[in-house]
């Protein structure tokens, strides 16, 4: 182990985080009754020009009027190159009460972005004697920023977790495709022909190296990972197969574009029954030989290992988050 330890962020339930206008207040109440562990209210994309400052005032209203109950609630502001952007900051935390948690930063390129944010939420939080600190979700969805992204990841005692736009990505990136987060029959591979000569096609994952490039990046500074936007919700196994593979490879999360897709996110990233089991018997395999004074713990015919331990106490730790919210 590296005498260098990242420091974790804030521990948050983070399986599903639903999208929401903020021009759309018919939303709020049902985003706030539905059983996602996140809440995103919009300001950027999913808000026209002629909307944004109803839409700010929108979301003041309800982050203050609205029980939210235990939802992690953030907003996502308008970029940096606009002119919505600083007052969407000063009046969320002027406006907003203490019941905002997170700020979500679109299109992130370079860390001086994120120094730029802090400074001026900061201002805001000591002018008004705000208790709690708002945290920093950061969009990596711009070449710049992926290019960019360990020092983004590093810029900011404030960030909490980093998010994969695979939309916007694409278009920074130039990229070959019109879907939102789905695959490309054009990215594969053929393989060599067989004896018959037929060959087969097999298709690839196009967004692989980015999400994997962001896990590590979040990881390695203590952040979450969150996989972005499924583009079609009535494709709910296409959802379900591009989930599994962004928990596969770290993210402990996803965003739904649609109320459709939080059943299918949090049952994606909660543990399965036998992980847990397997997790607790690791546990408590490790108490008995510390109870023993032994310096080797086994399990079923195999030796654990540190990195085996805290895998388990993190994967308890989060079963336990989910048990004790579905018991309310």
């Amino acid at each position: 182990m590296s005498f260098t330890i990242p420091e974790l962020c804030p521990s948050r339930l983070n399986r599903c985080e639903l999208a929401v206008p903020g021009s759309s207040p018919k939303f709020f109440e049902k985003a706030a009754k539905s059983d996602a562990d996140a809440i995103f209210l919009d300001l950027e994309d999913a808000v026209a020009p002629s909307d944004k400052e109803q839409a700010r005032k929108n979301i003041i209203e309800a982050l203050n009027d609205i029980d939210w109950g235990d939802k992690v609630i953030s907003v996502r502001i308008n970029g940096l190159d606009t002119h919505y952007m600083y007052r969407d900051v000063i009046d969320l935390v002027e406006k907003g009460g203490e019941r905002l948690d997170l700020i979500m930063i679109p299109k992130v390129g370079t860390a001086s972005d994120i120094y730029a944010l802090d400074m001026l939420t900061t201002q805001v939080e000591n002018a008004v004697g705000r208790k709690k600190k708002i945290g920093f979700e950061l969009i990596i969805e711009t070449a710049l920023g992926m290019q960019n992204i360990h020092e983004i990841a590093a810029a900011s005692k404030r960030n909490e977790s980093l998010h994969f736009g695979v939309a916007d990505y694409a278009a920074s990136t130039k990229a070959r495709t019109t879907s939102i987060g789905g695959p490309n029959p054009l990215y594969g591979v053929l393989t060599d022909p067989a004896e018959d000569g037929s060959r087969d096609y097999h298709w690839g994952d196009m967004w692989h190296y980015a999400i994997a490039r962001m896990v590590v990046a979040a990881r390695a500074n203590g952040l979450r990972a969150i996989d972005g936007p499924f583009g079609d919700f009535s494709d709910p196994d296409g959802y379900i197969a591009h989930g599994n593979r962004a928990a596969i490879l770290g993210c402990e999360g996803k965003w739904a574009i649609h109320p459709s897709q939080i059943p299918l996110a949090n049952e994606i990233f909660t543990p399965a029954e036998k992980e847990i089991i397997k997790a607790r018997r690791i546990l408590e395999a490790m108490e008995k030989a510390q109870a023993e004074g032994s310096g080797a713990v086994a399990l079923d015919g195999g030796l654990i290992d540190i990195a085996s331990i805290k895998q388990a106490e993190a994967l308890v730790q989060q079963a336990e988050i989910i048990e004790a919210r579905a018991a309310k």
